[in-house]
């Protein structure tokens, strides 16, 4: 019997996590357990994947900078808008909702193995050519926004930032906003993106 897949099911909401499960579960062979984006309590080097589902506004992808360096992702988009960013972020899968309990336990088995898993339907958005190269930074980050960066690109939240820096929450927000209008991002997977591509973090 082929050794069952451990699997890391990560999403804001619980209804969707908990379909998430049943769907892979239902394919048989699959030990799944659940976390939310922001969670420390899951260890993603216990899972050999991990399926993030990014919700409507993709807030869910700021769970990637996390998750990436210890396992493959892949990841549930509810549009096309957000595909390439996914991938930009370390992402190795990306599938749309519609006819996900056909594709999902294919796609996750398959980044498992390392392979590189595209929906047909968010092919062209990823192919499409990409923007420019990025020019450096108008504006250099301070010290303290330094600080702040590589945070975020271990999935802090700004609670929990406030009190690695010993700050407090406003401060942190003013800095995470501070971060991302020198990067001109919008949401903070797209600024560790962003800043990975000008080599300020390393992923």
């Amino acid at each position: 019997m082929a050794t069952a897949l451990r699997l890391l099911v990560v999403g804001e909401d619980a209804l969707a996590r908990a379909g998430l499960r049943a769907l892979v579960e239902a394919a048989g062979n699959v030990v799944a357990a659940e976390a939310e984006p922001a969670s420390q309590d899951a260890d993603p080097a216990s899972a050999d994947a991990a399926v993030l589902d990014a919700g409507p506004s993709a807030a869910g992808l700021e769970a990637l900078p996390r998750l990436v360096p210890h396992l493959p992702v892949l990841v549930v988009l509810w549009s096309e808008e957000h595909a390439r960013e996914a991938l930009g972020a370390g992402a190795r899968g990306i599938l749309r909702r519609e006819g996900l309990p056909a594709r999902l336990a294919a796609g996750l088995r398959a980044v498992a193995q390392g392979l590189l898993v595209v929906d047909p339907s968010l092919a062209e958005a990823v192919l499409r050519p990409g923007p420019p190269p990025l020019s450096p930074l108008a504006e250099p980050l301070t010290p303290r926004e330094t600080e702040v960066l590589s945070l975020l690109v271990e999935g802090l939240s700004n609670r929990a930032i406030a009190t690695r820096l010993g700050i407090s929450e406003h401060t942190a927000k003013f800095h995470v906003g501070a971060v991302l209008g020198k990067l001109g991002a919008q949401s903070r997977s797209e600024a560790v993106s962003l800043a990975a591509r000008l080599g300020l973090v390393v992923l």
